[in-house]
């Protein structure tokens, strides 16, 4: 079961609760039993693995025409 963050609507309270996917019922404030609002964040991504970064792209090939695309266009600084 997944665990979702909370934010009470009465106090400052914000706290954490494990429910299940289906569970759609009210939750209360542990602190003064207030409302609820789940609070939706953003999620982390994690590039891993090669591909990702300057250094770690394309070919010998690719490289060279894309430099010479750049200077073309008056872009490439490098």
């Amino acid at each position: 079961m997944p665990i979702y963050e909370y934010q009470c609507t009465c106090c400052p309270s914000r706290f954490e609760l494990r429910r299940s996917f289906s569970d759609d019922s009210q939750v209360f404030c542990p602190q003064c039993g207030g409302n609820a609002q789940r609070i939706f964040l953003p999620v982390p991504i994690i590039f891993k693995g090669s591909g990702f970064y300057v250094t770690d792209y394309r070919s010998e090939s690719y490289k060279k025409a894309a430099r010479a695309d750049g200077e073309r266009h008056g872009v490439y600084h490098g």
